[in-house]
């Protein structure tokens, strides 16, 4: 599968159910411009994972909805819920490490301790979805 471009109107949409990773990205980023064909041949190779990228020029609601501070961004989300943000371009064997790591996730055990750090009334990690 090709990456897509996510905007404010198609978020909601891809980020509910399975693996999603995004790049946020801006035309005039040196590293963006690197990390984009890595980004789009992981694309390729995992067809099951929806690849997003996020122009933080022209979504700046989306780009500060996610406290982006620094391009390029990459996040991934799994099942609504963000399991990594990190800014930086990522090496090719970091992008396939960080997609491996996602695949084995406990998901049930980590909506458990969103659950319990939500009724312990500490602020808990977020949970995927925009602000």
């Amino acid at each position: 599968m090709a990456t897509i471009a996510v905007n404010d109107t198609n978020f909601n949409e891809i980020a509910d159910e399975g693996i999603v990773l995004l790049d946020f990205w801006a035309a005039w980023c040196g590293p963006c411009r690197t990390f984009g064909p890595v980004f789009e041949k992981a694309s390729q190779k995992h067809e099951d994972i929806t690849f997003g990228k996020i122009d933080t020029e022209a979504e700046r609601a989306l780009a500060e909805g996610f406290d982006i501070t620094s391009i390029p961004t990459i996040m991934a989300i799994r099942d609504g819920i963000v399991v990594f943000a990190q800014p930086g371009a990522l090496p090719e064997p970091a992008l396939e490490d960080l997609i491996r790591q996602v695949r084995g996730l406990d998901m049930e055990a980590i909506r458990k301790e969103i659950a319990a750090d939500i009724d312990a009334g500490a602020e808990g990690p977020e949970d995927g979805r925009k602000p």
